[in-house]
């Protein structure tokens, strides 16, 4: 990328986020209002609201993980008006809330390779590779805000999708819950970037998850930071930024300070990354069959992984040696989750397009990871941590078709949620893919709305096209 170096400041930032601000509506109340309860007592009936509608986007993103932001950004640099809407309080989704700290599948073209440049030259990743990549992921938070500010992405925080409304076939609305209440957007284009496909269920989409429609799923994991005294005496353990054969044996070795410490982790291949000097990133937890739309669900397994980590964390620093001091700086906001809602699209990627090398001619991507299904249970983790099937992945398409909704029609998906099958999802489903695909999403929803297409009326080749002429795939 050959993209100018913008110049921040404060107080420039703080203005053009500004921008993308529309006045709060006043907190409604229904307390005065008249409401009903069935007569079983089940069911509580809600009355009906005027919301505030706001309509000043040609593109509506949902969600700014690692398919959101490259997919805002990239329509915006596109020409067109964005918004941004993510529930937690910053920008990146697993890779900053989740605390995620290891970028994989990301030796791609375009947006990916401008954010490894940008990260480079803020020093705030470990390692010269290009496809399996340690960062900071306070570093990567202020980038991403940088980077959307300077595209004019109008984002929001703490700010959910909570409805969807369709005019026949075409998604045209969504309402949004936050501190500011419930609010109404249009838009032409809608992408789902939620990772759980909750765009595409509102609207009415047909869906997948797991194994089978009631699971298994693949198990979430929750992260966290840790401080320690001397990182350099913990070298035997630690997974290195340029990956190599040695990191097996690192994750063994791991393991066996854990087991030495009288626990056998719900992740039986505890894997640890050194962020900066003394801090470091651990991955050492599994909770399975969780169900990441079920909050109750999705609650018990924060509290459990929680517990977990300190458990191990507290083991080990009794240890002593290498381990005296070691504590826990932060766990993530955010448990990380492997297994949500693929949408149905109008291509589903399959098991057998990973393991044959399958080619489309509107690619979007070509994933290269492994199948990579992690444990299903705490009795497979005993034996085996990540299964593959027997399968050897071959560098594969994902094609624009994925992206595109099969049911709703001006709705596009990037990230985990796009449409494939199980086995394939667990190799296209790391944030390498995830950037492209956004990337893909973002440049055909601008060309979409811009021209009052449907995505789906749209070639890709029109966005390579635009791509290029940004220099985003070169």
């Amino acid at each position: 990328m050959n993209a100018p170096k913008p110049s921040f400041t404060r107080r420039n930032f703080l203005s053009a986020a500004a921008l993308g601000a529309v006045a709060a509506p006043r907190l409604a109340s229904g307390a005065d209002k008249q409401a009903t309860i069935s007569s079983d007592g089940k069911n509580f009936h809600e009355p009906a609201m005027t919301l505030p509608l706001v309509s000043d986007a040609d593109v509506i993103v949902c969600g700014a993980g690692p398919a959101g932001v490259s997919a805002a950004i990239t329509a915006a640099r596109a020409g067109a008006k964005v918004r941004l809407f993510e529930w937690r309080g910053c920008l990146g989704g697993v890779w900053t809330a989740g605390l995620l700290g290891y970028l994989l599948d990301f030796d791609k073209p375009g947006f990916a390779r401008e954010l490894l440049l940008k990260l480079d030259e803020r020093g705030v990743r470990r390692g010269t590779s290009k496809k399996s990549v340690c960062y900071e992921p306070e570093g990567m938070k202020l980038l991403l805000e940088e980077l959307c500010v300077e595209a004019g992405v109008k984002f929001q925080f703490h700010t959910r999708v909570a409805a969807a409304y369709r005019d026949g076939r075409r998604l045209s609305t969504i309402v949004t819950e936050s501190k500011s209440g419930r609010q109404a957007w249009r838009a032409p284009v809608f992408v789902d970037t939620t990772g759980d496909g909750d765009l595409g269920a509102l609207a009415g989409c047909a869906w997948e998850i797991g194994e089978a429609k009631d699971c298994p799923c693949q198990p979430m994991s929750l992260n966290a930071l840790l401080v320690v005294k001397d990182a350099a005496a913990l070298a035997a353990f630690i997974h290195k930024s340029d990956p190599s054969a040695a990191d097996n044996i690192a994750k063994d070795a791991f393991l066996g300070e854990i087991r030495r410490a009288g626990h056998f982790p719900s992740y039986s291949k505890p894997t640890l990354w050194q962020v900066r000097d003394n801090l470091m990133l651990v991955m050492m937890n599994h909770e399975f069959g969780i169900k990441p739309y079920d909050a109750a669900q999705v609650t018990e397994a924060t509290v459990r992984a929680r517990a977990e980590m300190n458990r191990i964390t507290n083991s080990l620093r009794k240890l002593g040696g290498p381990w005296d001091g070691v504590q826990i700086a932060a766990t993530a906001e955010q448990i990380g989750v492997r297994d949500g809602r693929r949408i149905a699209g109008r291509y589903t990627v399959s098991k057998e397009d990973a393991t044959t090398g399958a080619r489309h001619a509107d690619a979007v991507v070509r994933p290269t990871f492994s199948i990579d299904v992690h444990a299903t249970s705490a009795e497979h983790n005993q034996t085996t941590a990540i299964e593959k099937h027997g399968l050897k992945v071959k560098p594969y398409d994902i094609p624009l078709r994925a992206l595109i909704a099969k049911d709703v029609d001006g709705l596009m998906m990037a990230g985990r949620c796009i449409s494939g099958d199980f086995i394939a999802h667990s190799s296209y489903r790391v944030t390498g893919n995830a950037t492209a695909m956004g990337e893909a999403a973002g440049v055909v929803s601008a060309l979409a709305a811009k021209s009052r297409r449907l995505p789906h009326e749209v070639e890709w080749s029109e966005g390579m096209a635009v791509l290029k002429k940004l220099g985003q795939r070169v």
